[in-house]
């Protein structure tokens, strides 16, 4: 019996998936394991595998967004009814009809794990290249082009020699870098040269010609990604739910440069004071657990583990990938796993359970050299630290003005869960370990 594919859930947070590209085509046939489509999600473009042998007999969905269990493909032996089938499955239950694999918990959970990397969709111009071009698959002609990879270094094992993710993937591994083009050859000298040259006269600034379209809009619209869709959805919901207030505070920093310092002869990695950040907010939050909790409608979680969320910032958005058990991790561990992290995501290649289970969030735009800002709460967390530069300035300490180095922080509070009294305490812990990081050894 022909099998109905529909849309699975990539992710938790996942409501729809948008269709990019098909790499399969009707008629053609497609083993188990194989590369279907390419799936935009709220947090990544995916590759949708076929769980199948068979023949992809119709296509019901060729571009565009596909709500979760929505069919979007039937594949079979050749010459049967596809029609049947999708008739059988939507008068089934809820649930899907029989064969609806990617629609069941079991299928989604399968989905979830052989779901490839995340990408960009190749551009029209790519497909119009020469007729030398080698053949690859849209995704790995992304990963390709992101890690400076020549296609025509590249074995194919895909049909007819075709390349795919995984072959670039082993090349990525083996560092096989793309061709430098060779530099042009030095002009022929002249056949008189003076003895000495004179410097070269100074050209004058070109001025770009002033240019403007009188009667007409002038304005660009993009449309909207499925991460954009969702941080929207997410954030406007934390927002106007959950009712937030502010905690602010200034934390000396001169201790924490110090051992920074000194930890540079010491450490395996470089620490960075980020690091420093998340292993300070992990001990404080050990010490109080009701900020390391969530609302969760009728009850309160308090929740046991320690997983501190990073927000990273990536080209279409923002993603929180998650440091688990961050408060049993050394500095050196959390300085490579942020790294790890935080290299994944800007790659679009997290993975859902590598965005999952957080019950605090990190937020840090001081590398941008930003003093202060608020944050909006990360569902389920009940908190978000919003942490600023740090900055030399002026301090009276045993009534002398000093330079101090000094951060501010911002604390953004679910007051349904964590009260004033309850952040300021907190807040008083992560400073007290900042200001003397002595305290992370005990």
């Amino acid at each position: 019996m022909a099998e109905v594919i529909r849309m699975p859930r990539m992710s938790d947070t996942m409501e729809e998936g948008n269709i990019v590209s098909w790499l399969k085509s009707e008629g053609e046939e497609v083993e188990a394991g194989e590369t279907l489509a390419e799936v935009e999600t709220d947090k990544a473009t995916m590759e949708l595998d076929s769980y199948f042998d068979g023949v992809l007999l119709h296509i019901a969905v060729k571009e565009g967004p596909v709500p979760i269990d929505g069919i979007i493909a039937v594949i079979g032996q050749k010459g049967e009814d596809w029609k049947k089938a999708i008739a059988q499955a939507e008068g089934g239950s809820n649930g899907g009809g029989e064969g609806a694999s990617a629609s069941t918990d079991e299928g989604q959970t399968k989905e979830a794990k052989q779901v490839a990397e995340p990408s960009q969709v190749a551009a029209p111009a790519e497909a119009a290249a020469d007729d030398k071009r080698v053949k690859a698959s849209p995704l790995a002609r992304s990963i390709a082009k992101e890690a400076g990879i020549d296609l025509a270094n590249v074995s194919g094992s895909g049909d007819g020699g075709r390349i795919v993710k995984r072959d670039v993937e082993e090349a990525v591994e083996k560092k096989v870098a793309a061709p430098q083009a060779a530099p042009p050859a030095p002009a022929s000298a002249p056949a008189a040269q003076p003895a000495k040259e004179e410097a070269p006269k100074e050209q004058a600034p070109q001025v770009v010609p002033f240019a403007f379209s009188a009667g007409g809009a002038n304005y660009e619209e993009k449309p909207i990604s499925q991460m954009r869709k969702t941080i929207a959805r997410r954030l406007s919901e934390s927002k106007f739910t959950a009712p937030h207030f502010y905690l602010k505070r200034e934390i000396n920093m001169d201790r924490a440069v110090q051992l920074r310092e000194r930890l540079k002869d010491v450490a395996p990695t470089k620490i960075s004071f980020n690091d420093l950040v998340i292993k300070a907010v992990a001990a404080a939050l050990r010490l109080h657990p009701a900020v390391n909790s969530s609302w969760q409608g009728d009850k309160i979680r308090i929740n046991k583990d320690v997983n501190v969320g990073v927000a990273v910032a990536v080209e279409d958005g923002l993603l929180v990938p998650v440091l688990r058990y961050t408060d049993m991790k050394t500095l050196s561990q959390i300085n490579v796993e942020v790294k790890e992290l935080a290299g994944l995501a800007k790659k679009r290649k997290l993975q859902p359970d590598q965005m999952e289970g957080n019950t605090f969030t990190v937020s840090n735009l001081g590398m941008f050299g930003i003093e202060e800002f608020t944050g909006i709460i990360n569902p389920p967390d009940a908190c978000i630290l919003a942490v600023g530069a740090i900055v030399q300035k002026p301090i009276v300490k045993n009534g002398e003005i000093l330079i101090g180095n000094i951060m501010k922080v911002t604390l953004s509070c679910d007051h349904r869960v964590v009260d004033g009294a309850t952040g300021a305490q907190f807040l008083q812990t992560l400073a007290d370990i900042l200001e003397d990081p002595i305290r992370l050894l005990v």
